[in-house]
């Protein structure tokens, strides 16, 4: 198995993968509380796979509420600490090493971790032992595309439990960096870098930061730690004249990362050191266009919903997750609109170093309930502390179709949470726009997102115009009878996408015929392409957009309209796509 490094931004030399073969139960009546209550394990799980998927050699959809996992690994113990660290577990997750209790966590898509030191046998022996429970009818639990119902139906998924993403071990010092956070300032040619140090208590730390361009210096800078933090701004030299300022601006054009190196020191002693990296990128909202690097720019976007048919929401491997940066970008794109998914970290690391933008998307609740909201605010304020240095992730969307508040204009409790969720992620991260609630139904927002799946181009053209103002826009009912913004939340200004249209199905193999669904279904090759053109040509050229994202990337289990095939090969060459995806238009808005 091809799996690197977990983390991309915060690596260190030491580590080892647990990913592999582990031991494996399902406990569907919750009787089993501890490890020690186990006395059989009747089955073998390839982790991070998970159970429902081909590749984890159990290949079981059905229904199960929870399952146990367990290995060995070889470790003496020594003088740094050991932290234990899971990438993603589907639902709630408690682990043991050697029978004591190491951790709980409750959200499927975001990290956890324990520092085990004082767990390990001295002897080198060691097994760490997981349950994850997982109600797959329970619809309070942000769950996003994964179905509760038996077969997948409509646009819903098999189901993903348990581990899918990386398991590893990290040695680290008695003190040690555990958090650093990058804050990109283009206006001021600065980079604002945060630290978080933990561990045994010590007195004259400081940490060293060192940036770099391939081998040019660019900065290094060394601050005193405080009360276990260091939050500066490190400044660099500004060049002038744009020439030499867009050397080292990130844009999917041009993705320039600076290579960083952080080193703590007590005293003068060197006591921990860790790699990342960064970059100097800016999105904003002026007026009613999207804002990067201080420039106007048209979002050429394609929604992915992250799924392989083997694997499910888990990557088949590394390679995997970067081939699908550069298929989005082969075809003409210059982002991606992650659905329903917090992404796993490695395939930001490859949008950073190929240049692809990516909207962060929060997997849904279906159901409107205090413990819903709960474990949204929870798990999507997890997502955003994980992924807020990623330069690639320009928009945070917390809702989609108001899929878990779904009486958005007649109950206003449910129009507080949407407006909690905007505010809240505003207030996590004051650099990049929010969608509140994305495709109709818009309140607070910095973008309104339209959802429209009318194939007809000349009903597209009817509706979204030259001819056609803002305020004619938000006046009518859309596709589906929803209105675009709730009343008190007239459009102010904000640009207007389209960020979900197309849904085009076509699929070569006749024997599936029976299983496509999609919004159209072409019959042929040749019409899809030109299908997929004309809407593209339509869209493009429509002054009202300030960005676009097509649906959709890659077929999905029964949903058959991707532009690529469940295997990522193409249904039509990839220049073609390309060449009307990248074409150009004669007005942007806002600029004459």
């Amino acid at each position: 198995m091809d799996f690197a490094y977990p983390r991309p931004q915060l690596q260190r030399s030491q580590w080892m993968s647990l990913n592999g073969k582990w031991r494996f139960r399902y406990d569907d009546e919750r009787a089993l509380t501890a490890p020690g209550d186990i006395d059989s394990w009747p089955m073998e799980i390839t982790v991070p796979f998970p159970p429902e998927s081909k590749a984890s050699g159990i290949g079981d959809r059905g229904f199960h509420n929870a399952c146990w996992y367990q290995r060995d690994f070889d470790l003496k113990p020594g003088k740094d600490r050991v932290i234990l660290r899971f990438g993603a577990v589907d639902y709630a997750a408690t682990v043991w090493v050697n029978g004591w209790l190491a951790a709980t966590h409750e959200g499927g898509h975001t990290p956890f971790a324990a520092d085990i030191t004082h767990m390990l046998e001295p002897s080198g022996r060691q097994t760490v032992t997981l349950r994850a429970e997982d109600d797959p009818h329970d619809l309070t639990k942000p769950r996003g595309k994964q179905d509760w119902q038996l077969e997948p139906h409509s646009i819903w998924y098999p189901r993903t439990s348990g581990i899918w993403q990386t398991v590893w071990l990290e040695h680290v010092p008695r003190t040690y960096v555990d958090k650093i956070r990058w804050t990109p300032q283009v206006e001021g040619y600065a980079i604002g870098f945060e630290a978080r140090v933990k561990g045994d208590r010590c007195d004259d730390l400081s940490i060293e930061v060192t940036l770099r361009h391939g081998e040019r210096l660019l900065a290094r800078d060394r601050y005193q730690v405080i009360d276990g933090e260091v939050d500066r701004f490190i400044v660099l030299s500004d060049p002038g004249i744009d020439d030499f300022r867009n050397e080292l601006l990130w844009s999917p054009e041009r993705p320039t990362l600076l290579d960083a190196t952080v080193r703590m020191f007590k005293g003068d002693e060197l006591i921990d050191e860790l790699s990342s990296y960064t970059a100097l990128r800016s999105v904003h909202i002026l007026r009613d266009r999207f804002m990067l690097n201080g420039r106007p720019y048209l979002l050429r976007m394609v929604l992915d919903q992250g799924y392989w048919p083997d694997t499910l929401l888990a990557a088949p491997s590394d390679a995997a997750l970067r081939k699908d940066v550069e298929l989005a970008k082969a075809m003409g794109f210059n982002g991606v609109r992650k659905h329903q998914k917090i992404e796993d970290p490695r395939y930001l690391y490859w949008a950073d170093k190929l240049g692809l933008l990516v909207w962060e998307e929060m997997p849904s609740a279906y159901r409107f309930t205090r413990t819903a909201i709960k474990r949204t605010v929870r798990e999507w304020s997890e997502a955003i502390d994980r992924d807020y240095s990623h330069p690639c992730i320009i928009v945070w969307v917390p809702f989609n179709e108001s899929w878990g508040v779904p009486e958005l204009t007649a109950i206003r409790v449910q129009r507080h949470a949407v407006e909690a969720l905007y505010h809240l992620t505003k207030t996590l991260d004051a650099t990049r726009p929010v969608i509140g609630n994305d495709g109709w139904e818009s309140s607070a927002t910095d973008i309104i997102g339209i959802h429209d799946y009318d194939a007809n181009t000349e009903h597209m053209r009817q509706r979204y115009g030259s001819e056609i103002q803002p305020e004619q826009l938000f006046d009518r009912r859309r596709p589906g009878g929803r209105i675009l913004t709730l009343d008190g939340y007239p459009h102010r200004g904000q640009p207007i996408m389209l960020t979900e249209f197309g849904g085009i199905a076509y699929q070569h193999q006749p024997a599936q015929k029976e299983k496509i669904w999609g919004y159209t279904v072409a019959q042929n090759e040749e019409e899809f392409a030109r299908m997929y053109e004309g809407l593209l040509e339509t869209v493009i050229h429509t002054a009202l957009f300030s960005g676009f994202c097509y649906t959709q990337f890659a077929d999905t289990f029964q949903e058959a309209n991707g532009l690529l095939n469940a295997d990522r090969t193409p249904k039509i060459p990839l220049e073609r796509i390309a060449a009307v995806t990248r074409s150009s238009r004669t007005y942007i808005p806002g600029v004459v």
